[in-house]
């Protein structure tokens, strides 16, 4: 049957934290699926481990029998990591079905309000008939949590938009297909870079961008930045450091409390914001 919301996660080394993503999707889903190295490697070839405990968590929690284990060999040593990353979202996208939308989710991902994303998909069933000729991206945007203080937590101020779902996986970069893009008003806390010192230099050499970014020096600002001196420094992304301007913080140690915390009316883009964005990728798009 097509037209089903089909959820996907690549499960790797941060695998625990799907016990904070999971939840905020699992109701609304037809079918999860969990894409895992049945070698348990990264895409740098770099062994993780699993602990059994957690397939049992998996058992427990997955009370519809949704949840699929997709298990392949998605490290190859003669591709790069983020040449691993496309090819094992593609499997991954093969695996959940043409003619569905296809939501790929990273663990460290959780939904605010999956049930109006999934409305909104549902009124966009249309892209479903014929995807290969009308391929699409929704877009919903990210609250990035960038580190975890003694009493809470500092993020990216501004959010940003994240390529969640589409209708066709061609997927270029990650989970970039370069087709047309739909933003959808709505918000994802992304616990990208909130993690301690050794998880984050683990993440920062096995993710897709591991060759892209000057490591040491990103991580002596990380270790520098608190909530004493944040206000007056600026430029934390990773890759282009001016796109992650300013930094803000918000008081909570859970992402429970984090989530009530949070002042969502300065983190949510406009609707004129959303409405101009996607004239501007209908006429991008129009004659292509």
């Amino acid at each position: 049957m097509s037209g089903k919301i089909q959820v996907g996660y690549l499960v790797s080394y941060d695998y625990e934290l799907l016990k904070n993503s999971l939840p905020t999707i699992y109701k609304e889903s037809d079918t999860i699926f969990l894409a895992i190295d049945k070698n348990r490697k990264t895409w740098k070839g770099d062994a993780i481990d699993i602990n059994p405990d957690f397939f049992d968590w998996i058992k427990t929690f997955d009370v519809d029998n949704k949840i699929v284990l997709f298990e392949e060999e998605f490290y190859v040593p003669t591709l790069t990591t983020m040449q691993c990353e496309v090819r094992e979202r593609k499997m991954l996208a093969e695996k959940m079905g043409i003619g569905n939308w296809l939501i790929q989710i990273d663990a460290d991902e959780y939904f605010l309000d999956f049930k109006s994303f999934v409305a909104f998909l549902r009124s966009k069933n249309h892209f479903l008939k014929n995807p290969e000729k009308t391929p699409v991206q929704i877009s919903p945007f990210l609250i990035n949590l960038y580190k975890r203080l003694d009493e809470g937590l500092l993020f990216v101020e501004k959010s940003s938009k994240q390529l969640l779902a589409t209708n066709f996986p061609s997927y270029k970069v990650g989970r970039q297909t370069r087709q047309r893009i739909i933003y959808f008003r709505g918000l994802i806390l992304h616990e990208c870079l909130s993690r301690t010192r050794e998880e984050l230099e683990f993440k920062l050499d096995n993710w897709g961008h591991n060759v892209d970014i000057n490591k040491k020096q990103f991580l002596e600002k990380w270790e520098t930045v608190n909530q004493d001196n944040y206000k007056s420094m600026e430029n934390f992304f990773y890759l282009e450091p001016e796109k992650w301007k300013k930094l803000a913080f918000v008081k909570g140690t859970t992402i429970k409390e984090v989530e009530e915390n949070l002042d969502l009316s300065k983190a949510v883009p406009s609707d004129f914001y959303i409405l101009k964005k996607n004239f501007g990728q209908w006429f991008k798009f129009l004659f292509r």
